[in-house]
């Protein structure tokens, strides 16, 4: 169960809201405030929720500044009209943008991100220490992946993407924190802000990228290019 709050000036749309947040039955909802100021005062008293559903344009304070001024904010869904603040919004680190009028399949759907961020089944986990194996969860599934076979790992924000000979796996996990579980594989290499490379699939390298078999190519950045050129002289 997650404690949710909303904060929207439309009564219409934090009706809507609330009649979205009883029909899902992993909501519980805490508060219904109707401007910024009321939910900066809501949080400033020492309450806390798990989501908060937060508009953007209000009066006196915007979503957007009142994100700004909250030293420890929840996960957060933007509920808005307006498609043109997304770029703001996702700099200060919302957990999902919707934009008016939007349906309850997609309202489940942001809940769902929020759920799958919170809980560890979204971090891949060993098999055992020593296998190639681990397991990854892809959508709803546990997923088995040997890694000997995996040519990269690619960034995507709060996902990534899991790149095979046969298949790509988009997964809810952060790059540093599997780059942390792949300690253990000697054979990964960070290459890139957003790249992990496995240097057993290198074909060759040419002008500072890494092509791979099966005509891949990884970008090997600047600041990376020493270590991994040392990482070389020893395979």
């Amino acid at each position: 169960m997650m404690t949710c709050a909303i904060i929207d000036d439309d009564e219409i749309n934090r009706l809507t809201l609330e009649h979205y947040v009883e029909l899902t039955p992993n909501l519980k909802l805490v508060a219904s405030l109707n401007d910024g100021i009321a939910g900066l005062t809501f949080f400033r008293e020492g309450n806390k929720v798990d989501v908060l559903f937060l508009d953007i344009e209000m009066p006196h304070l915007s979503g957007l500044e009142l994100l700004r001024v909250l030293t420890d904010p929840p996960e957060v869904i933007i509920t808005t009209a307006r498609q043109d603040f997304a770029v703001d919004a996702f700099e200060l680190r919302v957990t999902d943008y919707l934009v008016k009028p939007f349906d309850f399949a997609r309202f489940t759907q942001a809940v769902q991100r929020v759920a799958s961020r919170r809980t560890p089944a979204a971090t891949p986990v060993a098999d055992t220490p020593t296998s190639a194996d681990l397991f990854v969860k892809v959508n709803s599934r546990m997923v088995r992946i040997n890694f000997d076979e995996v040519l990269y790992v690619e960034a995507l924000s709060d996902y990534v993407n899991i790149v095979t000979p046969k298949h790509k796996y988009i997964v809810y996990t952060t790059l540093k924190a599997l780059e942390t579980r792949l300690g253990s594989f000697p054979n990964f290499i960070r290459v890139h802000r957003s790249y992990l490379l496995n240097t057993q699939h290198i074909e060759s390298i040419e002008d500072n990228t890494a092509n791979l078999s099966g005509g891949h190519f990884v970008p090997i950045g600047k600041s990376y290019q020493e270590n991994f050129f040392k990482g070389l002289q020893r395979i």
